[in-house]
Parts: C-alpha cells; sequence; structure tokens
C-alpha cells in the first residue's frame, strides 16, 4: 500500500504543480496584462501632455491672434476717423474754394465797372475836348 499511496501522493504532488505552474501562468499572464496596461497608461499620459502643451499653445496663439484682431480693429477705426476728418476738411476747402470764387468774382466785377467807369470818364472828356464850342 505504501506504494500506491506514495504513487497517489506522486500524482497528486504532480498535480498540484501542475496547479501551481497554471496558477503561476496566470499570474504571469496577468502580471505582462499590468505591465502593458502600464505602458499603454504612460503613453497615454504622454499622449495627453502632448495634447495639453498643444491646447496651450493653440490658447496662446489664439489669445495672440485676439489682440492682432483688435489692434487691426482699432488701427481701421483710427483710419477711419482720420478719413472722417479729411473729409471734413475737403468740404471746408470746398467751401472756401467756393467762397474765394465768389469774392473773386465779385473784385472783377467791381474792378471791370471801375474800368467801364474810367472808359466811360476818358470818352467823356475827349468828346468833351473835341466839341465844338458853341459858346464862340
Amino acid at each position: 500500500m505504501s506504494d500506491t499511496s506514495s504513487e497517489q501522493r506522486r500524482v497528486e504532488a504532480e498535480l498540484a504543480r501542475e496547479m501551481a505552474e497554471g496558477e503561476r501562468e496566470k499570474r504571469e499572464r496577468t502580471r505582462s496584462r499590468v505591465e502593458e496596461d502600464r505602458v499603454n497608461s504612460e503613453s497615454s499620459r504622454t499622449t495627453a501632455e502632448h495634447f495639453r502643451a498643444l491646447a496651450e499653445d493653440v490658447r496662446k496663439a489664439t489669445e495672440h491672434f485676439r489682440q492682432e484682431l483688435e489692434s487691426v480693429r482699432q488701427e481701421r477705426e483710427a483710419l477711419r476717423d482720420v478719413a472722417e476728418e479729411a473729409r471734413r476738411a475737403a468740404e471746408d476747402t470746398r467751401h472756401a474754394t467756393i467762397a474765394m470764387v465768389a469774392a473773386t468774382a465779385d473784385a472783377l466785377s467791381t474792378s471791370l465797372a471801375q474800368m467801364q467807369f474810367i472808359e466811360d470818364a476818358r470818352n467823356t472828356i475827349r468828346q468833351l475836348k473835341h466839341k465844338p464850342d458853341d459858346a464862340q
């Protein structure tokens, strides 16, 4: 019986060893999966950090673009103000030119009237000088 029980213990020991080996292989697979998950997690963390850095760069670029856009808007507004001032100055100049032309026309009219008066006076004086004396 000793042989049977020895054989049975050997079989049981072999089964226990096989079960232990199976458990060890399961633990090894679990450890490998855990390690793969850890590597994947690290890769995901690295990727997330990279995306966070990109998002920060995009935020900075967006802020810079917003500031540039605001600067352009202010410059456009300043140009609009200058253009309005230039339009008003051109309108004032147009009115001044019209007034100057009117004043020049009045001055020329006055000069023409004076010249006409002087010419009439000369003619009258000539006529008086060349008129035969009625008194003689």
